[in-house]
């Protein structure tokens, strides 16, 4: 279907033409150009064998799609190109990534392969392949997603992994020529007091990442991971398989001073998140896309109606501030504060005082970036609304938290969810529409949510309620249709 035509399809989250998205995979920097990989079927839903995409952009907004850049063609990788990285050595760009194979009885076979590339035109792979043929003893076949960094003399793999008894974990491995790797062990947590000795039976998607604090300048060691069998706890954790971060400091073996697995993105949709590979600016603070789906929830109207299904999150800065993570637009022309499309609202200087304010400068405008600055503490509590026809996406504020409500779109899968939020009297939000999917960033960067958010034809409308006295300081937006 064309996608020109899919009122659904959005203008400047990264998606698929057609077929199916999941995971970012080999996310890359070369010559100021950023390229995306992801997990990619072209046949879907008929046909689900899992290939490499790949698309690119100059300034994080505008895509361009490339032909599948690794395909799954070989006897160790014949039932699915599964998720990697990437990283720039030697004048060329080399993608680690597992080779997915099921057997004919049935059993799980799992190679760590390699793949290179000199263009990003043509893409070879290595005629060593598999470079690991399969998990060591005491572990299963569920052994993939491979990130690999420089550290020191040599490189560093870290791989999802399963132990013998279904716990999760991270393995290590190390290698100087990126081909032959030697088994270092498990990734250690040893200030953890066993919390995450029984954390899921899987740990998907393992990254662990050098974040600036951005008011000591000191780098903290970040590990982003996502625990797959992890139940809610609280408001957290609330989809199929949730996706968190510890934060320590690296030794070579451990993670120390790990603390709380803190949730990444709050909403119904986010896993699998992964950050720009770019040499020579390793100390810069990552840039990083995430998969605003999960497994086995494909059935959204994007596939039924124009036959296609899932998007990356808008690009994400990460930084440290009091001990946790920031989010925050990474693309200069999406971010109100800095775009120089960005447009001044009327309801800038505005006090809500019950009656429905609507957003004029919105209507009918279904991508676009919102950025509030209010002061809530006169207000018992306030909204956002997004509307059109009979459908609408509610998110509702309280002093420390925020609840979202999507049971009246057409996909409602999830209903309502709260979480908590800053509770400052004065807040800053954020919030991404495009089309069929909202993120929010609230205090700054300190919470986020993301949703799918399926709205009908009609009019499309912006509007704030409040409960006793809403101050709007500051409301710009950046609008792109």
């Amino acid at each position: 279907m064309l996608t020109s035509t899919d009122p659904d399809y959005p203008r400047f989250h990264l998606a698929p033409a057609r077929g199916r998205l999941n995971d970012p995979n080999g996310l890359v920097v070369v010559d100021g150009v950023y390229h995306a990989f992801f997990q990619y079927g072209p046949g879907f839903p008929q046909e689900k064998l899992v290939h490499w995409g790949h698309a690119s952009s100059a300034d994080l907004v505008h895509w361009r799609h490339h032909r599948p850049a690794i395909s799954p063609d070989s006897w160790y990788d014949r039932c699915g190109a599964y998720s990697g990285g990437a990283i720039v050595h030697d004048g060329a760009v080399w993608f680690h990534y597992t080779g997915n194979v099921k057997t004919d009885a049935g059993d799980r076979e799992s190679y760590q392969c390699l793949v290179t590339s000199s263009d990003l035109v043509t893409f070879a792979k290595d005629a060593d392949n598999p470079l690991i043929a399969g998990p060591p003893p005491g572990y299963t076949a569920h052994f993939r997603d491979p990130q690999v960094v420089a550290e020191g003399d040599h490189w560093r793999m870290c791989i999802g992994a399963q132990r013998e008894d279904l716990t999760g974990c991270v393995l290590v491995y190390h290698s100087h020529d990126l081909r032959a790797w030697d088994l270092v062990g498990e990734l250690e947590l040893p200030d953890a007091d066993g919390r995450f000795d029984s954390f899921g039976y899987m740990w998907e998607c393992p990254n662990l990442l050098r974040i600036p604090d951005e008011v000591t300048g000191k780098y903290w060691d970040v590990l982003i991971f996502c625990p797959q069998g992890v139940g809610p706890i609280g408001d957290s954790f609330r989809n199929i398989f949730p996706c968190g971060y510890l934060i320590g400091e690296w030794d070579g073996r451990a993670l120390r001073g790990a603390g709380e697995f803190v949730e990444l993105d709050h909403g119904f949709e986010f896993y699998a998140p992964q950050t720009f590979a770019r040499a020579g600016h390793e100390d810069d603070a990552p840039v990083l896309l995430g998969w605003l789906g999960n497994a086995s929830e494909d059935d959204q109207p994007s596939l039924t109606e124009h036959g296609w299904v899932h998007l990356l999150s808008v690009p994400r800065r990460l930084t440290v501030r009091d001990g946790r993570l920031r989010q925050r637009i990474a693309a200069p022309d999406l971010d109100p504060l800095s775009a120089k499309a960005a447009l001044s609202l009327a309801v800038a200087g505005a006090r809500v005082r019950g009656d429905v304010v609507q957003i004029p400068e919105l209507t009918d405008q279904r991508s676009f970036v919102l950025d509030l600055d209010v002061d809530q503490s006169a207000a018992s509590g306030w909204q956002l609304r997004l509307a059109s026809g009979s459908s609408d996406v509610t998110c509702r504020f309280e002093k420390g938290s925020l609840s979202v409500d999507r049971s009246a779109t057409r996909y409602p899968h999830g209903g309502t969810r709260t979480i908590a939020v800053p509770g400052d009297d004065r807040l800053r939000l954020q919030l991404v529409h495009d089309r069929s999917v909202t993120e929010l960033f609230v205090g700054d960067g300190q919470a986020v949510f993301s949703l799918r958010s399926y709205l009908e034809p009609g009019e499309f409308t912006v509007t704030i309620t409040a409960s006793g006295t809403l101050a709007v300081h500051s409301a710009v937006a950046v609008v792109t249709g």
